[in-house]
């Protein structure tokens, strides 16, 4: 009656048996499963679980380095007008300047419009109940410190753009 849990278990095993390998790791990651070429190599047996080897890519050995997809990929030799050893024109200069101080002015206004909606929702302390802040003081007392911890935030975003536009003249 119970040999017919015997030859799932007999094929289980066997089939574990066949696949398991002796892997031996030789100098840096190179790992081998050819017991004379680690013989030779002077290679060590790796003992434990199993290894997983992922192929990476290499790169074209052509004149015009591609990536994925045939996509061009620059040198560290071709001048980027992005790469930092690249001298910007100073018109260039003046233009990524003059946008980066348009962003932080932008930044500053709207941080501006949140601390002045903040403080006029706090109300020095007493903000206005809301529905279920009625029944519950908790909810409005917790209210409260997140509205005190949301204008410290906000006055501290807004000292730190106030700093960048200052180094960005």
């Amino acid at each position: 009656m119970k040999h017919y849990l015997l030859i799932p278990l007999t094929l289980a095993a066997m089939a574990t048996a066949s696949h398991a390998q002796t892997i031996y790791r030789c100098v840096g990651n190179v790992y081998t499963n050819d017991a004379a070429e680690a013989k030779a190599k002077g290679c060590k047996i790796m003992e434990g679980g199993n290894i997983t080897i992922v192929q990476g890519t290499r790169a074209n050995s052509g004149n015009a380095p591609s990536g994925a997809n045939g996509v061009k990929v620059a040198t560290a030799s071709e001048k980027s007008p992005y790469s930092p050893n690249a001298r910007i024109d100073d018109n260039d200069q003046r233009a990524r300047d003059s946008e980066a101080r348009s962003i932080l002015e932008a930044e500053l206004k709207k941080a501006e419009a949140r601390q002045s909606e903040l403080v006029k929702e706090y109300n020095n302390g007493e903000p206005e109940m809301l529905g279920p802040e009625h029944r519950n003081r908790q909810k409005y007392i917790d209210r409260i410190a997140e509205l005190k911890a949301s204008m410290t935030r906000n006055e501290s975003d807004i000292a730190g753009i106030r700093r960048e536009l200052s180094r960005v003249k």
